[in-house]
């Protein structure tokens, strides 16, 4: 039960990370080696951790915004000494997600490793 719990205080990170965009805690959460995925208007998009990166650096975030804070721990399922996964539900301005991230126990540290998103709902704005 010690390691659930490690995986959720890492998804807590991810959840501040998607909210705040604070740079600097990108390698926190995401491993250098990440693949990014989902379905955008019927197109399958894909990010490296980099790319992702970089889009999160040129959006505003969800705090500046003053977006409503909506996330919330689906499930967590630990496979593996060094392995887990988790969906969650968690939205970008008027965006909701919901996430499927794959976690591996690196140096330590629960890293997400891969990130399946969908697009929930599109929020009418405020």
């Amino acid at each position: 039960m010690d390691q659930i719990n490690a995986v959720a205080k890492a998804i807590n990170g991810y959840f501040d990370l998607m909210y705040d965009a604070d740079d600097d805690r990108f390698p926190e959460v995401f491993h250098d080696a990440c693949l990014i995925h989902g379905m955008r208007e019927g197109q399958l998009a894909a990010w490296s951790a980099a790319e992702f990166r970089d889009l999160m650096r040129g959006r505003q975030s969800p705090a500046a915004m003053k977006s409503p804070r909506e996330q919330q721990i689906l499930t967590i399922e630990q496979t593996a000494p060094d392995l887990a996964a988790a969906r969650v539900r968690v939205r970008i301005g008027q965006v909701r997600f919901v996430d499927h991230l794959v976690f591996h126990h690196i140096d330590g540290r629960w890293l997400v490793t891969s990130k399946a998103f969908h697009v929930a709902a599109v929020l009418p704005p405020e």
